[in-house]
């Protein structure tokens, strides 16, 4: 075979190469470029085999030279062919627009990973907090967290005379509000601090009488005791009253009355009532005045002219002490509803919270145990039934 046999076996190659496409729109690219290449290369090799050996003659030089040009211009349409193979394999091959679409399938959940010891970055604050909290991944629900405590049930006022009672409330609040509170607020602002706590201080120390008596009655000789040391201390070293060096002894300070008494008796559920002038009560705090009255050294004394600008006097200090409690009570929606709920638990704490408190039910919060909040004492009313033909 002659030198002129390889320029035909590479035309033949490049033939092929160049007839794929033609037929390969429906097939893979990647699989009709390689079997093009194949062939190709193996019709080149089959006439290299056959061809003899033979040695070129000086006429056929200039054919040769003509051969090796067709050569050197086929390799480079060779390696195009392999490059096409190379990025056929690479690229993806084309969805059939026929085909049924696939369904979507959603990624699977993460769930939250708490991180372990060596890769948990949050500080000691923090873990306690999530701790106690929970993580940003988790959702708190208030309503159904098991870890809080029952909601506290309080008894409600026992009020059959309600319409009696709101009637009588308005009546209350238009004399407070067009005489004892503008009086307070006057009192407040015109008398220095220390003077008024020295006039609370005296009015205080003239009920330590009737706080030992009650304590007694209710069975609690030591508070008794402590009700007695404080009116000793306070009368003497305290100057009648004014200062008070009880307190500073560590003695406290807890009020005592007759309707106190009468609940730790047994009168647990009174009617409420509203007493005109005097406010809040129940039918049991007021047979408990009436118990009071004849103890009130205010209300041995004889001249008017000094018991009642005292008891007056008594009776602005009291409404001084409830002026941080107006704005509470003017923006209330229902004002009676207010003053009546809020003073029956007041009192009934008053009557039975210590007795909770000793049986370990429940410890008592210390704004409860303050007696600085008090009702008009049976001492400053001008008027008792107790009081005879005075």
């Amino acid at each position: 075979m002659r030198p002129h046999a390889l320029s035909l076996s590479l035309g033949l190659a490049l033939a092929a190469l160049h007839s794929v496409p033609a037929f390969a729109q429906d097939a893979n690219p990647a699989s009709v470029a390689e079997a093009a290449v194949v062939s190709a290369t193996a019709q080149t090799d089959a006439a290299l085999a056959t061809a003899p050996t033979e040695t070129l003659a000086p006429a056929d030089a200039a054919t040769t030279t003509v051969d090796t040009r067709q050569a050197a211009t086929a390799e480079p349409a060779l390696d195009y062919a392999l490059a096409q193979v190379e990025t056929s394999q690479v690229q993806p091959a084309q969805p059939d627009p026929n085909a049924p679409a696939a369904e979507a399938v959603p990624p699977p959940a993460t769930a939250a990973v708490e991180p372990s010891a060596a890769d948990d970055q949050r500080t000691e604050a923090e873990r306690d907090f999530d701790a106690l909290y929970g993580t940003p991944a988790q959702e708190y629900d208030p309503v159904a967290d098991p870890t809080l405590p029952a909601p506290a049930s309080v008894p409600g006022a026992f009020d059959p005379w309600e319409k009696y009672n709101r009637k009588m409330h308005r009546f209350n609040m238009a004399v407070d509000r067009g005489v004892a509170r503008p009086l307070a607020r006057a009192y407040s602002k015109v008398v220095p601090r220390p003077v008024r706590l020295g006039v609370s201080n005296f009015f205080n120390n003239l009920g330590q009488p009737v706080s030992i008596l009650n304590a007694l009655l209710q069975g609690k000789p030591k508070q008794a005791a402590q009700a007695l040391g404080r009116f000793a201390l306070n009368t003497t070293l305290g100057i009648g009253g004014i200062f008070d060096p009880a307190s500073d002894a560590k003695l406290p300070n807890r009020s005592e009355d007759f309707g106190q008494t009468l609940g730790v008796w047994g009168w647990k559920r009174s009617r409420y009532v509203e007493l005109p002038f005097f406010g809040p009560r129940t039918v049991r705090d007021s047979f408990g005045a009436l118990g009071d009255a004849p103890l009130s050294p205010l209300r041995h004394v004889e001249r008017d002219r000094i018991r009642i600008p005292l008891q007056g006097l008594q009776l602005v200090d009291v409404r001084a002490q409830l002026l941080p409690l107006d704005s509470l009570r003017d923006g209330a929606e229902d004002e009676y509803a207010l003053v009546r709920d809020s003073w029956t638990q007041r009192r009934d704490y008053q009557i039975f919270g210590d007795r909770l408190d000793k049986n370990g039910d429940t410890a008592l919060p210390e704004y409860l145990q303050d007696d600085s909040n008090p009702s008009v004492p049976a001492d400053a009313m001008p008027v008792m039934p107790t009081d005879g033909g005075r």
